[in-house]
């Protein structure tokens, strides 16, 4: 079974949804989701946060830390899974923001990226990738990883809940 597959299954029983801001994986995400059949009940959306204007006026990331840092950060990743998650009315965002060349961005190389997610209660987790290969590689890598991170917050998010559900048992 596929990361978007495993997403669309996890939200689907938890009756939760989507939605998605990319940025260096222009679409793809959203493709991937939408490949899978019936993704529709949970995806909401998504929005290619390409340029930075974007993510600021669209997202609402922070004009200053876009000034301050670029695009390529994990604080402007997680704005952006929280904006796009607000914006599309979603119980979870997911967010890719990174380089994937062939030259380097915002002081960042090549191959780093951010994925985040935002979701219910609080839920805020961004990681930090260094891939290594050729554009394409990276971007399909940068996918895989936020659909894999938030497949990873569903499942430990249901783990918790049961936990709380049944005392610990």
């Amino acid at each position: 079974m596929t990361a978007a597959a495993r997403v669309l299954r996890l939200l689907g029983a938890r009756g939760e949804t989507l939605a998605v801001a990319e940025s260096l994986t222009g679409g793809l995400v959203a493709a991937e989701l939408t490949a899978v059949p019936g993704a529709s009940r949970s995806f909401r959306g998504s929005v290619t946060a390409y340029a930075t204007p974007v993510k600021r006026d669209l997202l609402g990331v922070d004009a200053p830390l876009l000034a301050e840092r670029g695009a390529v950060d994990p604080e402007v990743a997680a704005q952006m899974a929280a904006g796009v998650r607000r914006l599309l009315d979603a119980d979870w965002g997911v967010a890719t923001t990174g380089v994937a060349g062939p030259e380097p961005q915002d002081g960042q190389p090549v191959g780093t990226v951010y994925a985040a997610v935002a979701g219910p209660s609080g839920v805020e987790k961004v990681v930090a990738l260094r891939l290594n290969g050729g554009r394409a590689e990276i971007r399909h890598e940068s996918v895989r990883s936020v659909l894999e991170l938030l497949a990873s917050e569903l499942g430990e998010n249901a783990r918790a809940q049961d936990t709380e559900q049944h005392g610990g048992i």
